[in-house]
């Protein structure tokens, strides 16, 4: 979890054909991100997931989009460093810590955050951050919350022109970036503009 902190964006990506899952690494990691998230939405992940930690040891790889217990156990035997969901869901959160697998459930309410705080997670994926209100509802959950250490991974519809708002948040770790490895350029193998989005995430992070 220290990787996310240190980086700040994690890219989220959706693959559909496990040979692009190698060269979108690379492409990655030309941009100086050494981090991916790899959803669980398509029948390739747990191969992806498998290839890119074969390929590239020192890049963090996580699952995304993990909904049941069986895709943890997926997610652990293909590598992944970390482990990711759209919702809190109390089965594959104790699944994920019976197999010391660091995970960051997503919420969206006070009632969600504090359940995910009693669960023992402190790092929470808040989604869908724009239609949740956004950079207005993380400032107001610093009130009540920010004295506990709890921190968000913000994700949905946040992009190159918003992401600066959310990264200034003392709340805020880091930033889920979906548009940096959006499902057309992986379609299209447009390595050259996802290691230009990724170099542009990462200087956005560093606030430059």
């Amino acid at each position: 979890m220290q990787r996310i902190l240190e980086k700040r964006v994690v890219p989220v990506a959706v693959v559909e054909n496990a040979a692009d899952a190698v060269p979108l690494a690379q492409a990655l990691l030309r941009g100086g991100l050494d981090i991916i998230e790899i959803t669980f939405r398509t029948a390739a992940a747990e191969q992806c997931i498998r290839l890119i930690t074969q390929a590239f040891p020192e890049m963090l790889v996580g699952a995304g989009t993990i909904l049941t217990p069986d895709q943890v156990d997926l997610a652990v035997a293909a590598g992944a460093g970390f482990g990711v969901s759209p919702g809190l869901n109390e089965k594959v959160v104790f699944r994920a810590s019976e197999c010391g697998l660091p995970f960051v459930p997503g919420v969206m309410t006070p009632t969600e955050i504090e359940k995910g705080m009693e669960l023992g997670c402190k790092l929470l994926k808040f989604f869908p951050a724009e239609s949740a209100g956004g950079v207005k509802a993380l400032q107001a959950y610093a009130s009540p919350y920010a004295h506990t250490g709890v921190k968000f991974i913000p994700l949905g519809g946040i992009n190159v022109t918003n992401a600066p708002a959310y990264l200034a948040l003392p709340l805020v770790a880091a930033i889920g970036g979906s548009w940096i490895t959006e499902k057309k350029l992986i379609k299209e193998q447009r390595w050259d503009e996802i290691t230009r989005l990724a170099a542009e995430a990462v200087k956005l992070a560093q606030g430059k």
